[in-house]
Order: structure tokens, then sequence, then C-alpha cells
């Protein structure tokens, strides 16, 4: 239980240093500059496949049990998947938002830059909720034979492989370090 929700955690962490780098370059496109939008481009990649191919499948299986073990518990987390879905819509008109502006199709910047921060603010809510209500109630709620149930389901899943992890550790790693160097060269 501790090493799955540490996971999950360490996880959030990692989107969140990315939606930090998001935010970023947006602060750079508010002031009428251009950001890198290979970096850009990468965080939105990183988004439109991690989290329904790597995280979401952990998360979704422990709600799973967390609905059968305790109803109540699971009716304040919510609807999660319904959440997983709406956020996968605003990173979709991310997307299509940074498509326009790379077209230089007539887009407004302040419409851009609330379409970032409406992504990224809700990103961020739903982070925390989960780490708020979710893991709590799935701490308390399951028990050692919920965790094993839902270790064996997400080892069985080639889905969710260790290449998968990988490749997006590399990817996340990758925008980190381009953003580490258009930081440095900004410096100089």
């Amino acid at each position: 239980m501790t090493q799955f929700l540490e996971t999950l955690r360490q996880e959030h962490r990692n989107m969140e240093t990315l939606l930090r780098v998001l935010e970023g370059e947006f602060s750079i496109f508010a002031r009428a500059e251009r950001p890198d939008y290979e970096v850009v481009q990468a965080v939105i990649s990183y988004f439109q496949d991690y989290p329904d191919s790597c995280h979401h499948p952990k998360e979704d299986v422990m709600f799973a049990k967390l609905r059968a073990r305790d109803p109540a518990a699971a009716a304040r987390v919510g609807d999660i998947e319904a959440e997983h879905r709406n956020g996968a819509e605003r990173l979709h008109l991310v997307a299509r938002a940074v498509a326009s502006v790379l077209g230089e199709q007539e887009v407004l910047r302040q419409t851009v830059g609330d379409i970032v921060r409406d992504f990224i603010d809700k990103e961020r809510r739903h982070i925390e909720m989960e780490e708020r209500v979710l893991f709590p109630a799935a701490a308390k709620a399951l028990r050692p034979e919920d965790w094993a149930e839902i270790d064996a389901t997400l080892t069985g899943d080639s889905a969710l492989n260790r290449n998968n992890e990988e490749k997006f550790n590399a990817l996340r790693q990758q925008i980190l370090q381009w953003q580490q160097e258009n930081v440095s060269g900004a410096l100089r």
C-alpha cells in the first residue's frame, strides 16, 4: 500500500514539474515573446500519453477497489474517470491553441493564455483532490489483500510495462534538460 501510494505521489510530483515548465513557457508567451515551442509540444505530448497509459490506470484500479470496499468514501472522491476525461479534453484545447499559434492563425494571446491557465489550474486541483481525498480514503479503507489484488492486476497489464514508464521518464528528463538549457542561454 505505502509503496503504491508513494509511486502515485511521485508521478504527481513529476506532472507538477512539467506543469511548472508549461507555466514558465506561457509566461514568456504572455510577455509577447516566443516560448520554446519544442518544450511546449513535448510537455503536451507527455500529458497526452503518460496519464492515460501509465498513471490513470493505477488510480482507476485503486478507485474501483475503494468503491467496492467503501462506497461512501468513493462517493466523496466523485467521478474520477470523468475528471480524467475532462483533463484530456482541456489538454486537447491546449494542443489546438498551440497548433493555431504555430500555424500563424489569428488567435488572441489572451485566449491562448486562458486555455493554458485553465488546463494547469484544473490539473493542479485534480492532483490536490486525489492527494487530499482519494489517497487517504484508499489508505484507510483498503485491506492488504486489496493492495495485493491491485498489484497483481497492474503487474499483469502489459500496457503498464516498465518500458512505457522508462520512455516517459526519458521524455520528462529531456524536457527538463531543454528547459534548463533555455534558462542557461537566457542568462548569457
